[in-house]
């Protein structure tokens, strides 16, 4: 059902134009909104109207026309102001809001369509039914987007949804559809050529938009790219793996694909009991459950360069001597000398396998 906050624009839009002034009432004949010298009619003459078989009444210099939702009457409209022109004032009045109340419609279709579809709840046939009714290509490149906002996003602000409307319209072919009040989907249709680094760059750019327009916290994950509507589940369900996986083993990024998960995917599905005698065996009875962020910090530095000391030091901006510390300390700590590459390939897995094991409520 169209929102009372659109009709409340539409109408003082349209009365700063024709300056008309106009009524909106519910079907028990309660005023929902009325422009500044609009003429209120009594609750009992709207009700009368609004069950009568006629679609428009006069009283005075006033215009009374019924506001069709679903072929039902929604609203009651109330118009008056220049003479002959009221009427027809009232009746482009009337084809604007019932006009709104279709495009809501095959929006909330739509949106409703996306969410079974994402979540199986489909058959074959009716995927391409609803789709040709929807007027939704099936054969196309797309790939789901999941955005998740921080904590700090109020529960009532859908500025965020506002937002990414704005950046992904459903004229392109893309569709939003919300999950609950912290997170959003968004189904993004994609040229015959786009590979992932599209769906990179247009998710980097819409957490760079979010978090510099509304200062909130975003992260965002994708699936694959798939061409037929019917395997769009499998990219949704990629994109949540990514996100739990993302939160998990790779906090510092705001973007993660599910292509490149990498060791932390395989990590994500093994069993807490296949976990617990890893780190068991690395570990013994000493889980490094106080190491902080900054020696993993280091660890996935000294990764990156391929074990090389002295450019881990470079980039961190840190001695030499004050690295090689710190893997002493570590070595005499667990019996694993990182600048050995076994060593510090099983350090850097054990880690990861503490991680989820503590994100998960394991450990």
């Amino acid at each position: 059902m169209i929102s009372i906050q659109t009709i409340r624009k539409t109408l003082e839009e349209l009365s700063g134009i024709t300056r008309a002034e106009f009524a909106l009432y519910d079907t028990s004949g309660n005023v929902l909104f009325s422009t500044e010298k609009a003429e209120i009619h009594p609750a009992d003459v709207i009700s009368s109207f609004i069950y009568s078989a006629a679609d428009s009444q006069i009283i005075g210099d006033c215009y009374l026309l019924k506001i069709r939702e679903e072929d039902e009457t929604g609203y009651c409209l109330a118009a008056s102001g220049r003479g002959d022109e009221t009427w027809t004032i009232c009746r482009v009045a009337k084809h604007e809001l019932e006009n709104l109340s279709q495009v809501y419609k095959d929006k909330y279709n739509r949106s409703s369509f996306f969410q079974n579809l994402l979540l199986d709840n489909l058959l074959l046939v009716d995927i391409h039914n609803q789709s040709k009714r929807l007027h939704i290509a099936y054969n196309v490149p797309r790939a789901v987007i999941l955005f998740e906002f921080g904590t700090n996003l109020q529960p009532q602000d859908n500025a965020a949804d506002e937002l990414l409307q704005e950046l992904f319209r459903s004229q392109n072919g893309d569709y939003l559809t919300a999950i609950d009040e912290n997170s959003v989907i968004l189904i993004k249709t994609l040229e015959e050529n786009d590979t992932a680094e599209k769906l990179e760059e247009t998710a980097l750019m819409a957490v760079d938009t979010l978090e510099t327009e509304l200062m909130i916290g975003v992260r965002a994950s994708y699936g694959t790219i798939e061409t037929e509507l019917k395997d769009l589940s499998a990219s949704y369900k990629e994109a949540r793996m990514a996100m739990e996986v993302g939160k998990i083993f790779y906090y510092e990024k705001r973007v993660i694909s599910y292509d490149r998960l990498g060791i932390g995917r395989l990590i994500y599905q093994l069993p807490p009991s296949l976990c617990r005698v890893f780190i068991k065996e690395v570990f013994g009875d000493k889980i490094p459950d106080h190491i902080d962020n900054e020696i993993m910090t280091t660890i996935n530095t000294f990764f990156d360069n391929n074990l090389n000391v002295s450019e881990t030091a470079r980039q961190l901006f840190v001695h030499r001597n004050t690295l090689v510390y710190r893997f002493e300390r570590l070595e005499k700590e667990f019996g694993l000398d990182l600048r050995n590459f076994n060593d510090a390939l099983v350090f850097y897995i054990a880690m990861m396998v503490v991680r989820y094991m503590k994100a998960t409520n394991n450990l």
